[in-house]
């Protein structure tokens, strides 16, 4: 089959290589422009971008498809159907009038729940048992169009969205070959807008820990932010990341250490339970074992995590 594909992240690559490996068509990958990253900001091309250009697949990185420009350069390509993944921009009618047999999207969420940027992280902070991946036909909304096909899977219980991600990658490459194989047999399904619940782009505010909340809430937040933005809090004023923890027994004030020891690690109180604080990392430093920092850190039982430094 003759395919464009779109996509742009980590999450896009293992479908653009099913898609190889099955042996379609890809006639040209769209993606997201090159963006600046890290400290030096070296301008870097989306991982999307390096595979297809490892494979001789020519690249397009319009700033917009709304311009018919961008949309004629679309139709000289003909493609028999656009593949999006994680394309990172919403795709216009005229662009989605294009090919003979619509636009297949790949979703990193069990539709309708989760619709929107950040499924996977939003099913982990929410303490969904379950995620998945949907195929959709793409319509003009966010996420609404007809489901093709879904697969599911239990989320671990310490699994963090980081590895989640990894996992359904996969798992939506072999349901997009699948998607394609049985094309003409799949009966759409339209999704329950009752159902539907949005998954907003994380930020960094909303990665401040409450400590009024329970062990297992706070818990989710921690694996579901995991390995970005990163759970936050602060000890004696300075910001301290918390990249894993544990729940259990413990009581106290919110955010009040109870267990101080280099052998047993840092526990904390929250507004149910507590949690053993597992991998830590103040700003500036190094992320570490909790045993390991306290080995070079003092912390006295009853310091409150998350005050303000007086």
């Amino acid at each position: 089959m003759r395919i464009v594909f779109m996509g742009t992240p980590d999450f896009a690559v293992p479908s653009l290589q099913a898609l190889i490996n099955a042996g379609h068509e890809v006639c040209a990958v769209y993606t997201q422009p090159d963006k600046p990253q890290g400290r030096k900001q070296i301008l870097t091309p989306p991982p999307v971008k390096t595979l297809a250009q490892a494979h001789g697949i020519p690249v397009y990185q319009p700033q917009t498809l709304k311009n018919e420009d961008a949309q004629a350069q679309l139709r000289a390509l003909a493609p028999e159907v656009i593949i999006v993944v994680a394309y990172g921009k919403l795709l216009p009618k005229a662009v989605l009038d294009i090919p003979p047999r619509g636009c297949i999207n790949v979703h990193g969420s069990l539709l309708p729940r989760w619709r929107g940027a950040a499924p996977i992280q939003w099913a982990v902070i929410a303490g969904d048992e379950k995620a998945g991946v949907t195929t959709m036909q793409m319509g003009e909304g966010l996420d609404t169009g007809d489901m093709l096909l879904t697969c599911e899977t239990e989320i671990g219980a310490r699994e963090t969205a980081g590895e989640l991600f990894d996992r359904l990658a996969q798992a939506g490459a072999e349901l997009l070959v699948r998607t394609l194989e049985g094309l003409d047999s799949v009966v759409p399904t339209p999704q329950d807008d009752s159902q539907s619940c949005y998954a907003h782009m994380l930020d960094k505010q909303m990665a401040v820990i409450d400590w009024t909340k329970s062990a297992h809430e706070i818990d989710c937040l921690i694996r579901g932010l995991n390995p970005w933005p990163v759970a936050l809090t602060t000890l004696h004023g300075e910001r301290l990341k918390v990249y894993a923890a544990r729940p259990v027994d413990g009581k106290g004030a919110p955010g009040e250490v109870l267990v101080s020891d280099a052998k047993k690690g840092l526990i904390v109180a929250c507004g149910a339970g507590a949690l053993a604080l597992e991998e830590i990392q103040l700003v500036g430093g190094k992320r570490m074992k909790s045993a390991d920092f306290l080995r070079g850190h003092a912390v006295e039982k009853a310091t409150v995590l998350g005050e303000s430094k007086e």
